[in-house]
């Protein structure tokens, strides 16, 4: 089973907890929960790789919710951001972006 694990930034946010926090449609919420408990299994279901080893996880449900995570090794699932179609640009942004300042870290 793989671990979840959410990336912190450097002032102590999980930017994806914070953007779960905010969403108000509670089917939603269990979707997405679904998705996050299948994946911990290793069946990620519909998800596309965007580079620099970012995959989107596409829940199909409301605005087209989207999840964006890194596999850390072959067991760490990093949870980086998530959001929904209308701000798929700048998510993937990003994602990238805390990705690469997770591996930075991960280094010292």
């Amino acid at each position: 089973m793989k671990k979840i694990v959410h990336y912190i930034t450097s002032d102590g946010k999980s930017i994806f907890q914070g953007w779960f926090r905010t969403l108000r449609d509670r089917r939603a919420k269990i979707n997405i929960t679904k998705r996050l408990t299948q994946a911990k299994k290793g069946s990620f279901g519909d998800t596309k790789s965007i580079g620099d080893g970012v995959h989107e996880m596409r829940i199909n449900y409301g605005p087209g919710y989207r999840v964006y995570y890194a596999n850390d090794l072959e067991t760490i699932i990093v949870l980086l951001c998530g959001g929904d179609k209308s701000t798929q640009d700048e998510d993937i942004k990003t994602a990238k972006k805390y990705w690469a300042e997770y591996k930075q870290e991960k280094k010292r």
